[in-house]
């Protein structure tokens, strides 16, 4: 026994990279990873011989889900500098853990790897503030966009294919497969979402099994993990950098993307500067949150709205903000007799009706689970509680919390069909509430605002009920089969969140759909091609500015589009490296 548990050490340890065994001791595998702070002494390898300045080939805004991949390309033959306003993930246990996945997202500590934010259509959502972007505080399920996003967007379908490879190789796993999900499986299958095409990161319509960013060990690989491929002599990446705004020289034609300037940990102002080589850029990957706002308090946007700011005009556009959308998501509760293992998102079910069906299950269990969460689907994680600020009563506090500890403890042993809307009609846009660049700006989505949102909602969730009432679900959970009326009752019950309840949201699914929608944080838009950048994703009227990020995306690739975003980072990395020098680029 003690030989095996030996064994099973040795093998948990070996599957590590350096980063997740030393914690803090990050800096050995990645020495070019320093404090904000440490601006200069970072940098000066950089400098030139005859200048004092310190100057980049590329200066990227936002080390997320696009801008790792992104830095680690570029810097194989040109000088990077990355600024990330977070922290590392490396040494941080909410993030690094399946079992804490719910917690990250409930920390509201302004050093939270999440920063949360609510829609003014009162959906509580959230967007990530750490080294590796979102690929630390989601849930981790990994899949390719569809070949018809690809066509769309009008990117290189074989650079495509070498770049998907390019990050799964690095911190993408096969899951294994929880019972829950092996259940919601053959569930899916039995109602019709088929064929079953097993294990593939392939959209492809059916039942099937996706990639995952949590090892068999249930410990997360992001992002930021990247980094590791970057040649560290020629990359700087900065935590703690929060960029305030592009400089630009505006005495030329155009306006032309000098440099940044950003603040430290400590709230001191630094300037960063690109070469004054015509190709050196500033790259904005923020995020569809992050980069629109960038734009607009960098003086690129609407200009009655930065009027209201007294921010400087450098170039009117009426399209920074537009077009922002999120795929609304709505669960239904499944109870169940017997304990269920934590199981984030493995299967899924790919509908031909615009619907995506996914589960997850366990998190609930826990006393501490029980007292602040209801599983993935929480009130206090910030999915559920749908009603806005101003509403809150004191009033309406109370009865949520009287509503929460008369729940029976069954209520949290189950888990939750998720269903969720593919590429919805209904947008809305992004608009500035001051020029603090901490501070989240106003953003509505217009949830089921265009009437065949909703009747796909109205699909998903019958399906989603056909799924729980399946013979193989019952079984497993040892309950008996469930009216629709009596799963939707106990979904807004188990969903407890400070909405207004209608009389008919359980005899109503439109009703329903709109009372309990939540998100998945697969929010875009915000910059789209044709109206705020061109296809190769160069900011329209502007020199040296370009934008890479989900803010470019008029639909979310796939089931889940973080794959998509990963891969975007590379994509776009080597195409700026191939146009520059050709096979000489060597990538």
């Amino acid at each position: 026994m003690a030989v095996k548990l030996f064994i099973c050490l040795i093998l948990w340890l070996s599957s590590l990279s350096p980063l997740q065994g030393g914690g803090d001791n990050y800096e050995f595998r990645y020495p070019f990873i320093k404090r904000a702070s440490s601006f200069w002494a970072a940098s000066s390898s950089f400098s030139s011989s005859n200048t004092d300045e310190v100057s980049y080939d590329y200066i990227i805004v936002g080390g997320g889900t696009a801008g790792c991949p992104l830095a680690a390309t570029l810097s194989q033959n040109f000088s990077v500098l990355l600024l990330e306003r977070g922290g590392v993930p490396f040494s941080n246990a909410n993030v690094s853990f399946l079992g804490n996945f719910h917690i990250a997202l409930t920390d509201t500590s302004p050093t939270s790897a999440s920063q949360p934010f609510i829609s003014t259509d009162g959906v509580i959502n959230a967007r990530a503030r750490v080294l590796g972007g979102g690929t630390c505080i989601n849930a981790g399920f990994y899949t390719r966009a569809n070949s018809g996003f690809i066509r769309r967007v009008g990117w290189d379908a074989r650079l495509v294919n070498e770049s998907y490879p390019w990050v799964e190789k690095q911190i993408v796993h096969q899951p294994k497969l929880a019972q829950w999900q092996g259940a919601f499986k053959d569930s899916l299958l039995d109602v019709g979402v088929s064929p079953y095409n097993g294990f593939t990161y392939d959209h492809i319509y059916g039942t099937k099994v996706g990639g995952t960013l949590f090892d068999r060990f249930g410990r997360r690989h992001t992002a930021a993990e990247l980094l590791a491929s970057a040649n560290p002599k020629m990359l700087t990446v900065l935590v703690y950098a929060t960029v305030q705004k592009v400089l630009f020289d505006q005495t030329g034609k155009r306006p032309r993307a000098m440099g940044v300037i950003f603040k430290d940990e400590n709230g001191n102002q630094h300037q960063a500067f690109l070469t004054n080589n015509r190709r050196s850029e500033v790259i904005l990957s923020c995020g569809a949150i992050g980069t629109p706002q960038m734009l607009m308090l960098s003086g690129i946007g609407p200009r009655a709205e930065l009027q209201k700011l007294n921010l400087s005009m450098v170039l009117h556009n009426e399209f920074v903000g537009k077009g922002m959308a999120d795929n609304p998501m709505n669960s239904v509760f499944v109870p169940t007799n017997r304990p269920v293992e934590m199981s984030l998102i493995q299967t899924v079910g790919i509908t031909k009706m615009g619907v995506y069906i996914e589960s997850s299950s366990g998190f609930g269990q826990s006393q501490d689970s029980i007292r602040c969460h209801h599983g993935i689907m929480s009130a206090e994680i910030g999915q559920l509680a749908t009603i806005p600020p101003k509403q809150r009563t004191p009033e309406a506090i109370q009865a949520f919390i009287k509503r929460k500890r008369d729940l029976p403890h069954e209520a949290f042993k189950g888990g939750f069909i998720l269903e969720k809307i593919a590429s919805p009609i209904s947008t809305g846009h992004l608009n500035l509430v001051n020029t603090n660049i901490d501070d989240n700006p106003s953003v509505t989505f217009n949830y089921f605002r265009h009437p065949r949102d909703l009747q796909r909602c109205v699909d998903g969730i019958r399906t989603a009920a056909k799924v729980i009432q399946s013979k193989h679900f019952t079984d497993f959970t040892k309950c008996d089969k469930p009216t629709v009326e009596k799963l939707l009752n106990m979904s807004v019950k188990a969903n407890i969140n400070l909405i207004p309840k209608h009389i008919n949201d359980t005899k109503s699914l439109e009703q329903f759909c709109k009372d309990t929608v939540i998100t998945i944080w697969h929010y875009h838009g915000g910059c789209h091609v044709g109206k705020v950048v061109n296809p190769d994703l160069k900011v329209l009227g502007t020199n040296r500015l370009r934008i890479v990020d989900g803010s470019t995306f008029s639909e979310s690739p796939g089931t889940n589009p973080q794959g998509t975003v990963l891969m975007m980072g590379r994509y776009m990395g080597v195409k700026i490296l191939r146009r520059r020098l050709g096979k000489a680029a060597n990538v």
